[in-house]
């Protein structure tokens, strides 16, 4: 029996358990039918613009026939073989094109099931690196704050140790290394002084730092700030200098999203571990890859083990990356440079003027990325309303209202979102004053 709309969306409500979400007090959930280009079509009758590519992994847009049909080929062949002592073409190719496309000398490739093993995968890699080299005592690890790598244990000791709740967790997570966020915006004068935090633990803590992780110029869920690229390059010299290893988690923003293929370009340095996910396969299906040089793979398996420690049992799903060659593929057919620097264009155009607002803090625009930073929280459930009836798909958190548009988006439809932005930060019952 066909439920109706309303009696799926209350067993949701009941029973299945949302991102970051309370059973006790649900949010709303809104139930889709079916997706197209730019388009998510609702049962209850709406058909609104995606601005968030469903956590930015759809680049290329809903059911595009690219993507459908690569996996209709896979599919008939099989969906999935243990990559224990097996092996398959899309697996190849998606490594080729991969090393390919990546900063210089990452020729290694990992292929694991989510950013969040990905960069679980990383931390083990730069752990497994130390203790090859006979310097066990190096095994924690270094970051920034306001960062954010994921949800599983490893990753989570990595992230915002205030925004990442990490005292709910005391004394099961890893106690990390953290420096303070980079404060100077991407675009704004350079001051040396914006190293001292970081040159200080470097100099304190190196003896004990495997790696040094952080998301290039791009922190993400962690507050959606734009850093200098100066930071970034000093960070790879201090790596250097201490005999430290660099890891880029690169899961939000590579494969265009900042306006390079990958935000590590922006500073012309390469890591010695890269993290990449989402966009991956188009947002078709969960993928990533850890990337690694071959010193770092070459010691790793030189060392006591003789071999990497990890293994997923989906690793290098074959139905995923047939997906992900598809999608890496349209990224330069489409020519995602234009689309990214078009989007870019008109981002700053039309949300930048918003600044001046009443009830806005700060806006700023990098790649196919607009941030509206307000000066108060938003009140979720109501937000996301109104967002709806304007017909949009925006999903703010905390003060950010922000947007990662697939890239297949037009002037019209990101005018449309643009829209929609500027008339809910007028709206001040819509915010926790």
């Amino acid at each position: 029996m066909v439920k109706k709309y309303t009696e799926i969306l209350t067993y949701d409500q009941e029973h299945l358990w949302h991102p970051y979400t309370s059973m006790a007090t649900p949010l709303p959930s809104y139930l889709v039918e079916h997706a197209e280009g730019v388009y998510l079509h609702l049962s209850s009758g709406e058909k609104i613009i995606d601005g968030m590519s469903s956590w930015w992994s759809v680049v290329h847009g809903y059911n595009h026939p690219a993507l459908n049909d690569a996996m209709k080929v896979q599919i008939d062949k099989f969906s999935h073989v243990m990559f224990g002592g097996l092996t398959h073409q899309p697996a190849v190719d998606l490594a080729e094109k991969l090393i390919n496309l990546t900063p210089a000398g990452l020729n290694k490739v990992f292929l694991a099931d989510s950013g969040s093993v990905a960069v679980e995968v990383a931390i083990k890699m730069a752990i497994q690196y130390q203790h090859s080299k006979n310097k066990p005592a190096k095994n924690r690890l270094l970051t920034i704050k306001n960062g954010y790598h994921g949800d599983t244990f490893a990753a989570m000791s990595v992230c915002d140790p205030v925004n990442g709740m990490h005292q709910l967790f005391s004394g099961f997570i890893t106690e990390n290394y953290f420096a303070d966020a980079p404060q100077i915006g991407f675009n704004q004068t350079w001051h040396e002084s914006e190293l001292d935090s970081i040159k200080q633990q470097f100099n304190d803590n190196h003896q004990h730092i495997a790696a040094l992780i952080l998301e290039p110029i791009v922190q993400g869920a962690g507050g959606m700030r734009f850093y200098h690229p100066e930071f970034l390059k000093a960070c790879r010299e201090l790596c250097d200098q201490y005999d430290v290893l660099l890891i880029a988690d690169e899961i939000a923003t590579g494969f265009g999203r900042s306006g390079k293929l990958f935000a590590c370009e922006h500073a012309g340095i390469s890591p010695d571990i890269l993290c990449l996910g989402k966009a991956l396969t188009g947002g078709y299906l969960t993928l990533a890859a850890t990337l690694c040089t071959e010193h770092v793979a070459t010691i790793i398996s030189e060392g006591e083990a003789g071999v990497f420690m990890h293994g997923p049992t989906f690793m290098g799903n074959p139905l995923a990356c047939a997906a992900a060659n598809a999608s890496l593929d349209l990224l330069v057919n489409n020519d995602w440079q234009s689309q990214v620097s078009n989007i870019e264009a008109q981002l700053k155009t039309e949300l930048l003027p918003l600044a001046t607002n009443r009830n806005v803090e700060n806006v700023r625009v990098l790649g196919a990325i607009g941030v509206i930073e307000a000066k108060y929280s938003v009140n979720m459930a109501n937000i996301q309303k109104k967002f709806v009836e304007l017909g949009v798909w925006i999903r703010p958190f905390g003060k950010l209202i922000y947007i990662m548009p697939p890239f297949v988006i037009s002037r019209d439809e990101l005018y449309k979102l643009t829209t929609a932005m500027a008339k809910i930060i007028d709206c001040d019952d819509l915010f926790n004053k």
